[in-house]
């Protein structure tokens, strides 16, 4: 794959690469009234940064307007007011070159059924301006591990393989920021670790990566920034790191040497919300800016407490999750 350069757009003679891949500010989209339904804010005042390279995780529940906003970036929606930059082209004033500069991976499995994948990844690309000569078909082929199905019928492929050709279908022009909406949908675990594979190439190669899941394990291990949508608004926009930190709760799970009763502890475990899950087994939640797990064993071994066996259970991208949108939704 070559080398990722900023499309060339007609306001702007600058090849220099953009610090944001994508820049949001102030999006708002109104759905109108339809029916007995009354107009529906979808997006309400978003403001969003994502840094060039990285591998960007867009989360939320149901209808919190992730797909909005990726279809506003794929110009399939008409937003209501604000301001969209891809690769620092503005979405209003150079919609054509806007359009070069992103793939999007839709959720819909929309491959036309009467065609190969060679003859769909070279119409796509011919209705890009890509020349035949600078046609990657091949190669995508290749990477995603059609090559075998490159002259079967559309409509002969599994889900993945046609989950797989819609990733295709998005990277024939070299688009330096790839959208990727429920890639994973249906698609089984091989296939799901052959397609994250591949994105990873891509991301190391300089595409930005903007991903949206309800598999929010993948997000955790795949993404180093995540941003969390509900009701429209951003709710949070952080490194993993930080939004991992934001929780200060954490578990210790320890199977002791013989039978206890909670009464025979030292009243010093009691900070700790000890709870007793089996004759030999304690679970102990504790706020790890406060206390160490020194501190905790020390307790247990000043009460002659042999432990045989200890494990952690650190705070997961789910525990933040709900914690956040709950709270969005006044739980």
């Amino acid at each position: 794959m070559s080398e990722l350069s900023a499309p060339a757009s007609s306001n702007s003679s600058v090849t220099a690469l953009p610090d944001l891949a994508v820049s949001i500010r102030g999006l708002t989209k109104v759905y109108g009234a339809s029916g007995a339904a009354g107009a529906k804010k979808a997006l309400d005042d978003v403001d969003l940064d994502i840094p060039r390279g990285s591998l960007f995780a867009l989360l939320g529940p149901n209808g919190a307007g992730k797909s909005t906003l990726i279809n506003i970036l794929a110009q399939l929606v008409v937003k209501s007011s604000g301001n969209v930059k891809i690769w620092d082209i503005d979405l209003d004033r150079d919609p054509r070159h806007a359009a070069a500069a992103i793939g999007v991976v839709p959720q819909e499995l929309n491959v036309d059924p009467f065609f190969t994948p060679q003859a769909l990844l070279d119409l796509q690309a011919g209705m890009y301006g890509v020349p035949k000569a600078e046609r990657r078909t091949k190669e995508l082929l290749a990477a995603l591990s059609l090559s075998d199905k490159a002259n079967s019928y559309s409509r002969t492929l599994s889900g993945g393989m046609r989950r797989r050709l819609m990733v295709a279908k998005a990277m024939v022009h070299n688009p330096p920021v790839l959208v990727l909406d429920e890639p994973t949908a249906g698609v089984d675990v091989e296939l799901r670790q052959q397609l994250w594979a591949y994105v990873r190439e891509l991301n190391a190669r300089g595409v930005t990566v903007l991903l949206t899941t309800h598999y929010l394990e993948e997000a955790e291990e795949l993404c180093d920034r995540i941003a969390i949508i509900n009701h429209g608004k951003v709710i949070a926009h952080e490194t993993k790191e930080a939004l991992l930190g934001r929780l200060d709760n954490k578990e210790l799970l320890i199977t002791l040497d013989r039978d206890i009763e909670l009464s025979q502890l030292s009243a010093d475990l009691e900070k700790f919300h000890t709870e007793k899950l089996s004759s030999r087994r304690l679970r102990l939640r504790y706020r790890p800016s406060q206390v160490m797990v020194d501190e905790i064993l020390g307790v247990l071994r000043q009460g002659g407490l042999q432990i045989v066996d200890l494990s952690t259970v650190e705070t997961d991208l789910e525990d933040i999750f709900l914690q956040l949108t709950r709270r969005g939704a006044g739980e």
